[in-house]
């Protein structure tokens, strides 16, 4: 190998920024042009594809103008690689996992998911973790492996979703009317979808309270809206109409032999 001028080394980083520098425009370029017609998800996939092999040939451009041995390099990579394949099983067991993510594809960029105790929007799918950004924005960073073996719910995976709401009345309430009630409630929230038909379940006979199921249709994005408007205007709604909101009782009954037991009131 002949010693390298300085013209040659100036040339080579001139190849290695000009060349870094078209690939990140162009792959800024093919992503705007394949946004309107494929998922984020693709989107990442393709962009990163393109980044690492546009990096790779402009290295490798690089190292063959400095006279470097592509062959001595490749060899040794490969022996490297080799030795940390045996050595980090994890990080394969993590890749494999990646690659079954992209095939399966169980969620994508931006939808919410569930993972354990962790619930976050999918910032990107990488061949050994997947990034969560959590609700009140903290990082997370899963691996694969853990995501192939836990249960993962995906929040946003369909266009609508239904809202399920617990409601306790007391049990001197008509039933009938509590129903009435709820089902005006639900159709006049505009958030609340008309087809599917809203769910109102007169539910079971609770220890304190004739207990109701409420559910509501709506569009996944209208969540929060949802939840603030539709709790109020219940509560609201229930004051109109003398309905009481139950809250726990305890009835102390010793038989009907034994004496009532003695309350006496002190006045303040």
């Amino acid at each position: 190998m002949k010693p390298l001028d300085l013209n040659t080394v100036l040339y080579a980083l001139g190849i290695l920024l000009v060349g870094l520098t078209i690939v990140f425009a162009v792959s800024r370029l093919i992503t705007r042009m394949m946004k309107p017609h494929f998922s984020p998800h693709h989107l990442l996939l393709a962009q990163k594809a393109f980044l690492y092999v546009g990096i790779v040939l402009v290295v490798c451009t690089v190292l063959i103008h400095l006279q470097v041995n592509l062959t001595a390099v490749l060899g040794a990579a490969g022996i490297v690689t080799v030795a940390i394949g045996f050595a980090a099983q994890t990080s394969l067991s993590n890749l494999i996992s990646g690659l079954f993510l992209l095939g399966e594809r169980p969620f994508e960029v931006g939808d919410i998911i569930v993972v354990g105790t962790t619930r976050g929007v999918v910032l990107s799918i990488d061949l050994l973790s997947v990034k969560l950004r959590t609700l009140d924005n903290l990082f997370v960073r899963m691996p694969n492996e853990t995501l192939i073996k836990a249960e993962v719910t995906t929040v946003t995976r369909f266009p609508i979703r239904r809202m399920d709401i617990n409601v306790g009345v007391a049990y001197k309430e008509d039933v009938k009317n509590v129903i009435r009630v709820l089902k005006e409630v639900v159709d006049a929230n505009p958030n609340s979808l008309n087809e599917p038909e809203p769910l109102i379940l007169f539910k079971d006979f609770g220890a304190s309270s004739l207990d109701f199921l409420v559910g509501v249709w709506f569009e996944k994005s209208k969540f929060l809206v949802l939840k603030n408007s539709i709790m109020r205007e219940i509560k609201e709604r229930f004051d109109q109409e003398g309905i009481e909101i139950a809250f726990p009782h305890l009835t102390v009954y010793a038989g009907s032999d034994t004496r009532p037991f003695p309350v006496q009131v002190t006045p303040n």
